[in-house]
């Protein structure tokens, strides 16, 4: 990257050009600041990956400049990935009060709270950090306490939108601040970051107050256990649901481990006092099912999920069948498609009713659509824009906005450098980038050898190879070979493959049956061979050998 004393630079090292895993720098001068760090899913295109997080390697090697982390609200594609990567970035992080809250209990599980440093930032507060002049706008989204900031330097103004809309009864929180953003817009923005998730929908959004009060009609007229799944975060729909019940004479029962946590959280912040705390599946047993509103984690069907768990009837205490219903309070994480509708057709094999926003009016986006993102275009006047948080079917649909409001889009990939100066905006170079698999404690790289080595399992098998030579190199006994889902041990085809192994084995020149090394990497090549001509497949395979 061309370093400069005298400039600033906007680098997005994840979620342009994806959904999910946002992670945002900007450089004045030559000091740093993150904006947000969240997760990303592997889902249909990567399943030997559930959560990926951005490679912050780059920053991490200079982290002595990065100055702090910006978090603009607590949605896990903001949020979520802090406790992997803050071991990296070693800096001072920046939140609101109900983010804080979440933040604690995750930075609690990963035996990091009392290593970092955490900031509270009031809502619609300006601070100075370094020579960065920020200002928070506070706006209507899908979690409480979401953020806008105003990022004012001597190389121009930049607002960095954060995920927003224009919600005009949000139910929990106020409503965004257009006055706010039409001073800005008459200050002058040079840049407008922005959100381009929903920007392709054209209907007019319905509110979050239409959607509660449509479910709690809904609710009333259901019979038998009731369900409702949705983003755990999303604290208004929660209450919504819970005032539902509340309506239908139900008792709130939240399964999954996130719901518990967001309850939590949000109570700690003075969220959901309207409604009473929710039962546990240990207090469902004295309650009859007319009585029972399930809230499950799981709308997006993923593998270890609650509500998947309970479609597929192996759940310990939760089973949902012939007169129950479930609805799906959430919309589809583009590439979740397949296992969420995988999910649904189980639910439904087992006699469950299944509601989603196609039938009724059960969910709406928390993010700006179409005609909310004219009016902040309209409003703010900025005279470039960067589309972020999507993938380019979204940041390409926002450039055609922003050219007709009159805006000069730059188009960015994750890597790309934007400096700001002397009132131009350019793209001036590209920094290194990639995406990190979470697997247990570890980070791998979804370029590196593991995770090759499990793409390549999960696609074309994995062919192991056992055999024992004698100290002159002759087999003692016939070889094994073991091919999980490419090879029945007791079919004859597993024969062959064995006594075709070990004749190629017994066939190897008598200098590389002696040196053990030599030996296994073409014991590995035999098999290769062998699987690729009678299977057409190229299985990651293995060798071991026995010495005797």
């Amino acid at each position: 990257m061309n370093e400069s004393k005298n400039d600033f630079a906007f680098l997005p090292l994840g979620g342009t050009g994806e959904i999910g895993m946002n992670f945002n720098l900007y450089r004045l001068n030559d000091k740093w600041l993150a904006f947000d760090c969240g997760i990303g899913f592997g889902g249909n295109d990567m399943p030997e990956a559930d959560i990926l997080v951005a490679d912050p390697d780059f920053i991490a090697r200079q982290n002595e400049n990065l100055l702090g982390l910006i978090i603009t609200h607590a949605h896990e594609d903001h949020i979520g990935a802090v406790a992997y990567l803050w071991p990296q970035l070693r800096c001072p992080i920046y939140v609101t009060s109900f983010g804080a809250a979440v933040l604690r209990r995750k930075l609690r599980e990963a035996n990091l709270l009392d290593e970092v440093p955490i900031h509270l930032i009031k809502l619609g507060s300006r601070i100075q950090i370094d020579e960065f002049d920020l200002e928070f706008i506070p706006v209507t989204h899908s979690i409480p306490e979401a953020q806008s900031v105003v990022i004012r330097t001597p190389y121009g103004t930049v607002l960095h939108t954060g995920d927003w809309k224009l919600d005009t009864d949000p139910v929990i929180g106020e409503v965004t601040n257009l006055k706010k953003f039409a001073e800005i817009g008459r200050e002058g923005v040079l840049v407008m970051v922005c959100d381009s998730t929903n920007v392709m929908v054209k209907t007019p959004p319905e509110t979050e107050g239409a959607v509660r009060r449509s479910l709690i009609e809904l609710i009333k007229g259901l019979k038998g256990r009731v369900a409702v799944t949705c983003f755990a975060s999303n604290v208004s729909r929660v209450e919504s649901i819970a005032i539902a019940a509340k309506e239908a004479n139900r008792c709130v029962v939240v399964i999954g481990r996130s719901l518990h946590n967001l309850e939590v959280s949000a109570r700690e912040s003075g969220y959901l006092s309207s409604v009473p705390p929710f039962l546990t599946e240990r207090d469902i047993n004295d309650l009859s099912d007319e009585n029972i509103l399930f809230i499950i984690t799981g709308s997006q069907g993923e593998e270890r999920s609650a509500l998947t768990r309970i479609a597929l009837d192996t759940h310990q205490t939760i089973s949902l069948g012939q007169g129950d219903t479930v609805i799906y309070s959430s919309r589809n994480i583009p590439g979740n498609e397949r296992a969420i509708t995988h999910v649904q057709d189980n639910l439904v094999r087992r006699g469950v009713k299944v509601i989603t926003s196609r039938d009724h009016l059960v969910h709406v986006s928390g993010h700006a659509s179409y005609n909310e993102v004219m009016d902040l275009f309209n409003l703010v006047k900025p005279r470039y824009t960067i589309p972020v948080h999507g993938e380019w079917i979204h940041l390409s649909s926002l450039a055609e906005l922003a050219e007709k409001t009159g805006s000069k889009p730059i188009l960015l990939e994750d890597g790309d450098i934007v400096r700001f100066r002397n009132k131009q905006v350019e793209i001036v170079g590209s920094a290194p980038f990639g995406r990190l698999a979470v697997d247990g404690n570890r980070l791998l790289s979804m370029d590196g050898n593991i995770m090759i080595a499990r793409r390549r399992m999960l696609f074309n098998g994995v062919v192991i190879g056992s055999f024992a030579m004698d100290q002159d190199g002759h087999l003692i006994a016939d070889p094994m070979v073991s091919a999980p889902g490419l090879l029945d041990p007791n079919d004859e085809e597993s024969i062959y493959v064995a006594d075709d192994f070990a004749d190629a084995l017994e066939a190897l020149p008598r200098e590389v049956r002696l040196n053990d090394e030599a030996v296994i990497d073409s014991a590995k090549s035999i098999l290769r061979r062998i699987l690729g001509r009678k299977l057409r497949k190229k299985p990651w395979v293995d060798a071991h050998l026995l010495r005797i």
